[in-house]
Parts: C-alpha cells; structure tokens; sequence
C-alpha cells in the first residue's frame, strides 16, 4: 500500500514498561530514527510517570511518551487504556512488548476496534515459567490464549522466543513471523582511542578487560559471572571486569563483589549511552551467562565491535554470526571451565574487527533490513482480512 503524501500518518502506539536503556528500548529507538516519520506517527506508551532516559529523544523525533499506569490492577489499566486511545489516537497499530501482558493489551486494542494488534515477543521465559506458582502457571496460559485470539500478528526474535508466546507449532499459523530486531551500525564505524577511553574509566591499557551489557536481574545470572571473572582473575592477574547497566539486583551484586575482595578490579557504569564506544574501546571479551533470552541485541552488537563472545547455551545459537568470535558454553559447566576458555580464546588471534562488522552489516540484523520488514507490518502488507482495515480507512479519508 502506497501512501499520498496528504494522507494522514499510520499512527503506532508501542506499549512498552518504560523507556530505558534496555535491549528492546534501544532497537525501538533505533526504528525511530531510521524509520520515515512523515509516514509513521510513534507513540510510546510506559507504565511509569518517571523521567526515562530516552523519553526526550523521543519527543524530538515528534512521538509522545504516554503515561497508562497501574498494569497490576486490570480494571484500572483498562479504563486508562481506553481514555489514552480516545484521547491520542485513533491508533492503527498496537505492537506491545510485555511479553505475556500482550495478551491483555491486544485483548483491550482489539475490544477498541484497533485494527493492526501486533504481539512481540522478545524473550524465551521457558526457563523463569517453570519455577512459578501454579497461579502464576494459570496466568501464563490465559495470556497465550488471548495472545492467539486477539493478535492479528506476532513477531518473535528467535525460534524459542516465538515457540514461547506463539506456542511449540508457530510455524503453521501465518500470522506468526521471526523477526530479527535490527541495529544502527553507524556507530561501530566510527574510530575509538582505546586508551582514551580506559583512561577515562581507570583501567590500564594493558588489562584484560571483560565485559557485560544488560539489565541486573534474575535472568542475566550476574552472580555467575561474577564466581567467572574471580576464576579469570586467578589466571589473569590484570584482568578488569566492566559491568554497564542498572536494575533491582545491582546492590547485590555489588555486595557480592566486595565480599569476594573483587571491588578494586570491578567497575559498574551505570546505564550509558555511549555502549558502543565501551565496547570498541574498553573491552578485549565479553560474557553473557544468562539463564534465558529471546535473542539478545548486546549478543549482535559486540560482534560487530570484534569482541572474543562467550554466551551461555541458554541464549539461541541464532546469534552466532561471526564464528570465529562466539563460543558457547554449559551453565552446568563451573566457573572455572568458563575461565579457562575465556582466557585460551585471548592468547588466540580471532578475527579483525573490520571483517566481523562487514559480516554483521551484510546481515538481516542490519538497521535498513529490519525497517523495511516493520513498515510492510504496520502497513498491512499482508493477505490476512484483518489487515485489510486500514486500506479501509485510507478510503474513508480520500
């Protein structure tokens, strides 16, 4: 479908918990900046009235971060939902990004009469589902129900993360599509002083720096690696740990490294916005133990800097495109089978960093791929009736 120029823009509400620096936050800023915004309004609707550290980028680019608190009292939230879609739409697109809550979100877009209901699903939880509570369990199953019955369409980052919301047989529903969230490379084509940037973070040019990307919670196994780098540490006597991020668990973690007498070689940054440049500059490997992912970004992001990756086997082998840069390695394995690998892989010559981002930038990982994929979604470029709708309304205006 082909848009006239005086027509209004296809108006997209993302449904998000807030709009932090995490990995699916960032691919939605990436979309915003690459994707055509005469064509596409983006709203970003958060469950937080807290400032979020790209809620002014987003107003810059012309979308509005929409406050729909109260996502544990379901009554609340719908009586919100509906004032927001009353107040900033009509939306054409609802494309929600909380997992198993899609299901209620699509649930409330579809009872509004939006006709684009878009279910994204960016993790596998298989794991974390598990251990719940029967209730909890009960949850999960009327939210996958729901998904099936009011999403028009799912995108999963991954094989398992699909499997996980769209069920074992996602494959013979058309509606459902893998689809690689995508990344702006440009930064990763750009020079880094590598002493500059540890000198700004205090650590020697030449340390064996490791470092982690990600959110402290449950589900990126920090303790884990932190038991890894005390083992790197015993054969590594320079070696730095470089953790960037924030989350529930930080205080814990922090604990944890003082108590192993690790402090002095531990650095925690925070949330940044300038991850790459840390990357490229500050880390010689990085490591991912986590105990679940759908398909992690950071994963993508740091084959593209070069970096010596080791990822757990609980992360999708989906993300291994640089092959001579990514091992993956048994959670049942100790730490110190993690460190020995870590540091083998050092004393080794991998591969150049500029032949690993010519690998990313030739795949479907790469930003442009990935946005033209999402604007067939939100146009309706699909045979499904249900898409069909917006045409319906293109026709109504002319």
């Amino acid at each position: 479908m082909n848009l006239a120029p005086d027509r209004p823009p296809i108006k997209i509400l993302q449904v998000v918990g807030m709009m932090n620096r995490g990995g699916a936050e960032t691919w939605l800023m990436h979309v915003l900046r690459n994707i055509d915004r005469n064509i596409f309004q983006i709203d970003f609707l958060v469950s937080t009235t807290d400032a979020c550290a790209y809620d002014d980028e987003i107003r810059a680019l012309g979308g509005r971060v929409i406050p729909c608190t109260g996502p544990s009292n379901p009554l609340t939230y719908a009586r919100k939902f509906q004032q927001v879609l009353q107040e900033y739409g009509p939306y054409d697109v609802v494309h929600s990004h909380i997992h198993h809550y899609n299901g209620y979100i699509l649930r409330l877009a579809d009872r509004a009469g939006v006709p684009i209901r878009v279910c994204h699903s960016h993790i596998d939880s298989t794991a974390l589902e598990a251990k719940s509570s029967w209730l909890r369990r009960l949850y999960f199953k009327l939210m996958t129900r729901w998904i099936d019955r009011h999403a028009t369409i799912g995108l999963g980052c991954s094989d398992v993360a699909s499997a996980n919301l769209f069920g074992k047989d996602w494959q013979k529903d058309s509606r459902w599509q893998k689809y690689y969230c995508s990344i702006d490379l440009t930064p990763f084509e750009t020079k880094v002083d590598p002493r500059q940037v540890r000198a700004e973070l205090g650590i020697p040019a030449a340390a064996f720096a490791i470092g982690h990307v990600g959110r402290f919670q449950e589900q990126k196994n920090h303790t884990f690696l932190v038991d890894i780098f005390a083992q790197v540490l015993k054969r590594e006597p320079q070696a730095y740990l470089l953790l960037i991020g924030d989350g529930p668990l930080r205080a814990e973690i922090e604990r944890q490294v003082e108590r192993a007498g690790l402090a002095e070689r531990t650095l925690f940054t925070g949330s940044r916005p300038d991850v790459p440049n840390l990357m490229m500059g500050a880390m010689d490997a990085f490591v991912m133990p986590s105990l679940c992912e759908g398909l992690p970004l950071v994963g993508i992001e740091v084959q593209a800097a070069g970096l010596q990756t080791f990822l757990s086997e609980a992360i999708t082998p989906e993300v291994c495109l640089v092959e001579p840069l990514v091992r993956q390695l048994s959670l049942s394995q100790p730490a110190a089978i993690w460190a020995d690998e870590i540091v083998r892989a050092h004393r080794e010559r991998a591969i150049d960093r500029h032949s690993a981002l010519k690998t990313i930038q030739q795949s479907t990982f790469n930003i442009q791929v990935g946005i033209d994929q999402l604007m067939k979604v939100y146009r309706g470029d699909r045979p499904d009736q249900a898409m069909q709708k917006i045409t319906n309304r293109d026709k109504a205006i002319i």
